[in-house]
């Protein structure tokens, strides 16, 4: 029996490596084909800072590849075990199916353990340190933010164009500023100017030097020396505290007592009537449930991607036992439709968060209780033979 668990074990273990490794490739592909190659081919990011921003994204892909991979190790392992009759073998010797797969229900409680590690603290904070990383590399790269010779119409109200830019030393400088897109406000050309980023704000200052301004009607002012602050592109600019999807599940805390301590109700409403101190109270309560809606969502789907692993197990050997096949496809391919319904859940879900009253918390735990029952259920007729 310890030979057969061990043999068992060794074999989801290396199909849930394999194909832990396959799906985080997969799902880093879009980041660094997005974030990191345009940085990589500027030549101005060493290979090694590149390399960084990669490992940093690797935990955030691990959130959705552990589940994904040990679903698809499973139904592999199973549907093999299944169909070169190793399973009628080992039911002839007397042993059940039920005692047969209990170290792998235990190697997935196991890695709902890793999950919620991944899930709730280090993919957070390795998501939030690539983004400022990001941020960094990009500030560094001042030709890449004012490209010699190109009109810059990325900025809503701004339109900057440089002749020469020499690591921020800027040569014959045009600024146009607009007024509802359209309206032009001001012309300010400058023979020479300097560029720095300032990371603490999040925006890009300019320095014109011996700059000649042009109002709309006609004026021209003149300056020896004109600053110029421009707020980056939202796709650049990083907020100085993270977004509420990328905080650990200690942040999140932290973030749902700060906002139930602010929304209080008052300690003093004698001048309000039942009918008016009823309606009041109502009010300050619905208030508080919009604020910390979003926080306690985020909360539960941390919770409850941690358990997605048992749930994929619990449902994956029963299935692999029912198809019945060797051929790998076949295998990942029922993993991804089993992949796409479960999210789907999560997707409506997060889609609601900021509507209370369809629950969104309660739609982000369904998939977790349908997969483990509708896998318990499976299991337990697998078991009886059926």
């Amino acid at each position: 029996m310890k030979t057969l668990h061990l043999y068992l074990t060794r074999q989801i273990v290396g199909s849930l490596i394999m194909t832990v490794m396959v799906f985080t490739f997969v799902l880093l592909v879009g980041n660094v084909l997005k974030d990191i190659l345009p940085l990589l081919m500027s030549g101005q990011v060493s290979i090694a800072s590149v390399a960084t921003a990669v490992a940093l994204l690797i935990p955030f892909a691990w959130v959705f590849a552990l589940p994904m991979g040990m679903l698809t190790a499973t139904l592999l392992v199973f549907g093999r075990f299944s169909a070169d009759q190793e399973l009628t073998a080992v039911r002839a010797s007397g042993i059940s199916l039920a005692a047969l797969v209990q170290p792998i229900l235990l190697l997935s409680l196991l890695l709902c353990g890793l999950s919620a590690f991944v899930n709730m603290d280090l993919g957070p904070r390795c998501r939030v340190a690539f983004t400022n990383m990001r941020f960094n590399f990009t500030s560094q790269m001042s030709s890449a933010l004012l490209p010699e010779g190109r009109f810059i119409t990325d900025q809503p109200g701004y339109v900057v164009y440089v002749a020469k830019n020499r690591e921020g030393k800027l040569e014959d400088v045009m600024f146009l500023q607009f007024e509802n897109g359209t309206n032009l406000l001001r012309t300010v050309l400058a023979p020479r100017g300097q560029m720095a980023v300032d990371k603490s704000t999040r925006q890009l200052n300019l320095t014109l030097f011996d700059a000649t301004s042009i109002e709309a009607n006609g004026t021209k002012f003149f300056f020896h020396e004109a600053p110029v602050p421009i707020e980056l592109e939202s796709q650049q600019k990083a907020a100085l505290q993270p977004k509420i999807e990328d905080m650990t599940f200690m942040q999140l805390w932290e973030q749902l007592r700060e906002l139930e301590h602010r929304v209080q109700l008052p300690v003093s409403l004698k001048n309000l009537t039942p009918e008016q101190l009823t309606e009041r109270k109502k009010q300050i309560l619905e208030q508080r449930k919009d604020l910390v809606t979003p926080i306690v969502f985020q909360i539960h789907r941390q919770v409850a991607f941690s358990f997605a692993c048992f749930g994929f197990t619990l449902l994956g050997i029963p299935l692999g036992i029912r198809v019945h096949r060797r051929e790998t496809n076949i295998g990942i391919a029922v993993a991804l439709i089993l992949v796409a319904l479960y999210y789907s859940f999560v997707l409506v879900g997060q889609a609601l968060q900021h509507r209370p009253e369809f629950m969104p918390c309660f739609i982000v735990w369904m998939p977790n209780f349908l997969f483990q029952a509708i896998g318990a259920v499976l299991l337990w007729r697998a078991n009886k033979g059926g």
